[in-house]
């Protein structure tokens, strides 16, 4: 491939960035006196053999680069399942809106941690017990925190014995396995 001028490198990378050929020819610096000028000129540009290779090369080297690999994946997934990241969430105030930056919650890491697995399968007894542990635990809380917002004394008393029930039987169930 022949190199490119200068002016149309930046034509190149000027369409590649908008789309717009006669814009990409006005911003690259060229110059003509009608509009019509312009869109024939950066047409033609656009059919130049060596231009339209560079355009061809830097849409894939682009498209490559915003694909996430397995590995990217799988760290992403490990930073979420780790609590590493976090999300914004957007809670209201008696003065209106307020912007948190809150942890994953368990739901999100136990979904992350099983996705790992699934790429990494494994038959760890214990990891399994472990697993549905944190379940348990992340049902239990959730409930709790529903609960909370209701505010209703009989109904969280009720809730609260009947989550005592539930964490007691689980607690059980792990002891046996």
């Amino acid at each position: 491939m022949k190199k490119l001028t200068k002016n149309q490198q930046e034509f190149a990378d000027n369409y590649i960035k908008n789309g717009n050929a006669s814009e990409a020819y006005r911003e690259a610096g060229y110059k003509a006196k009608s509009a019509a000028v312009i869109r024939a000129n950066a047409s033609r540009l656009l059919t130049n053999a060596n231009v339209k290779k560079y355009i061809e090369e830097r849409m894939k080297q682009i498209a490559s680069d915003k694909i996430m690999g397995v590995t990217e994946a799988v760290q992403l997934l490990s930073s979420i399942a780790r609590g590493e990241v976090t999300e914004t969430k957007v809670i209201g105030t008696q003065y209106g809106a307020d912007t948190v930056d809150v942890p994953p919650d368990l739901k999100t890491r136990i979904s992350a941690i099983k996705e790992i697995l699934k790429r990494h399968p494994n038959d760890d007894t214990m990891l399994k017990v472990q697993l549905r542990k944190i379940n348990a635990e992340a049902k239990i809380a959730e409930v709790k925190a529903k609960d909370m917002v209701k505010n209703d004394d009989s109904q969280m008393k009720a809730i609260g014995g009947l989550l005592d029930k539930i964490e007691t039987e689980v607690q059980k169930d792990d002891t046996t396995k």
